[in-house]
């Protein structure tokens, strides 16, 4: 049986979309997840599964969220090896940026050139990203609650679903993943 990682988009921001930690374990218990944990309260869930597929993972944990919680929210799943790749492929910090500032944007799938190529990141200096695949690393110097460049930002650009963590959450996923 597999271990993944489970990112859910917008719940807990600003009194929206509220769920006790303690009833999403429950829930995803009920879904047939085993071992199931959560880190933080923004929908960070652990778990092990014997489904393989991720989508089909990602639409049945924003299904069990529905069903329970009566609203909708984005999820996007990934492997623990994923998230090894994640925290060694960070071009930024390879260039002595600050790991503060670091962030990354979690795809649901590899966005279209067409969509890359409109967006023009001089406009957002000093701001930067770089996207590796499904991935988007994202560097902002002030810090993510003052970026133009957000997750709303690049899911409207890029025509895909996202959801964005800061780089500690990324290195403790991980490390929760592989204990």
């Amino acid at each position: 049986m597999s271990k993944y990682i489970a990112m859910l988009r917008g719940i807990n921001v600003s009194g929206q979309k509220l769920i006790k930690m303690a009833d999403l374990r429950e829930s995803m218990t009920q879904l047939g997840l085993e071992d199931v944990a959560t880190y933080v309260q923004s929908g960070n869930i652990l778990f092990h599964a014997k489904e393989t597929d991720l989508k089909l993972l990602a639409q049945k944990i924003e299904g069990q969220i529905k069903k329970d919680f009566t609203f909708d929210v984005p999820c996007i799943v990934r492997t623990a090896d994923y998230f090894k790749k994640v925290l060694t492929n960070n071009d930024f910090l390879q260039q002595g940026k600050e790991e503060k500032r670091c962030y990354v944007t979690f795809l649901e799938e590899e966005p279209d050139l067409i969509h890359i190529q409109k967006i023009e990141p001089q406009q957002y200096a000093p701001e930067e990203y770089i996207i590796k695949g499904d991935l988007l690393y994202f560097y902002s110097p002030d810090g993510y609650g003052k970026a133009k460049m957000n997750n709303n930002f690049f899911e409207q650009k890029l025509r895909v679903k996202a959801t964005t963590r800061n780089w500690n959450s990324v290195n403790k996923l991980y490390e929760l993943a592989t204990q």
